[in-house]
């Protein structure tokens, strides 16, 4: 079963709400209440996750204006309900930013509902050139995937504002230099653990892991069932449990935002197994980080968790 799939079901039960928010906002927007303050002379941008709003700030500086849909470390973003706020930001958002694949299908529901020729929309499955059923939607994980959605909002920026292009352009060689340090941390860990046995919940970092050269024992099966909120086979189950009572693994990388009973019981059986746990998240953790030493973070945690066996619980 697709991630795309049990999106789009889980999505339908926030079509009242979505249309709910966007007649409250066509209210607003037309006089009767207060829109979302504006700059002038500022790009006003959106970032579907914190995470793509953090790439926006940083490339657009003192020229954007930037507003995060999903930005809260502590709450399950699959259960996230659109707002009047909301839909008020991204009608009056002349740069979007999303991420695809299923997993933000509301922002296409909302540019929709306040069609603007003026709006730039990144959308970083189409940027990427990943079809529908791509498995894993986590693609904030993939540092290479980051490069190209900061390149592309330069781009996009420099279009909107080319009279601000050579800052965009400075801004962006300042995003690249700090990212060839995250490639040169995720080296140096690659030289020192690859090919390290871990396991997953749900695969949310699995691209990172696989950067790392990290072996993800977990079957992709059971993942993607913990990922859909389907409940894993016994066999998966089964299977899962023995990595950590027969120590075929040195790190358990754990889904801080979406827990469920089967979850819960993995992570003490891993810590009671003497399995050290590490935290991931599908939104940047927040204060205090951007994009790249969040990243960085987690590798830390990692190393932290291989070398001492000592748990993360919490990336902040």
């Amino acid at each position: 079963m697709s991630y795309l799939a049990t999106a789009l079901r889980r999505h339908v039960r926030r079509a009242a709400a979505i249309g709910l928010a966007l007649a409250m906002a066509g209210v607003v927007l037309s006089g009767c209440g207060t829109a979302p303050s504006i700059t002038k002379g500022v790009v006003q941008a959106v970032g579907a996750e914190n995470e793509y709003a953090n790439l926006i700030r940083q490339i657009g500086g003192r020229y954007v204006e930037v507003r995060a849909v999903m930005s809260n470390p502590n709450t399950d973003p699959h259960t996230f309900e659109v707002s009047t706020s909301v839909a008020q930001e991204v009608s009056s958002a002349q740069l979007v930013v999303q991420n695809g694949v299923g997993y933000d299908t509301f922002m296409n529901q909302l540019e929709s509902a306040a069609p603007s020729t003026s709006r730039h929309v990144i959308e970083v499955q189409s940027l990427v050139g990943l079809p529908n059923d791509t498995k894993n939607p986590h693609l904030w994980y993939n540092q290479k995937t980051m490069s190209k959605v900061a390149h592309a909002v330069r781009t996009e920026l420099s279009s909107l504002q080319p009279e601000h292009a050579n800052y965009f352009t400075a801004r962006l060689k300042t995003f690249d230099t700090s990212m060839a340090g995250l490639t040169s941390a995720e080296t140096a860990f690659r030289a020192k653990f690859a090919g390290v046995k871990v396991a997953t919940t749900e695969p949310v970092a699995d691209y990172l892991l696989q950067s790392l050269g990290l072996v993800n024992e977990s079957p992709f099966r059971f993942q993607a069932d913990v990922m859909n909120g389907i409940d894993p086979s016994p066999e998966d189950l089964a299977f899962q449990q023995s990595l950590f009572t027969h120590h075929k693994v040195k790190v358990l990388c754990y889904n801080a935002q979406v827990s469920s009973p089967v979850t819960q019981s993995l992570r003490s059986l891993a810590q009671s197994s003497g399995v050290p746990v590490v935290a991931v998240y599908e939104t940047m953790p927040t204060p205090g980080y951007d994009y790249q030493s969040w990243m960085l973070a987690e590798i830390a945690a990692l190393t932290k968790a291989i070398t001492t066996s000592t748990s993360t619980e919490n990336i902040g």
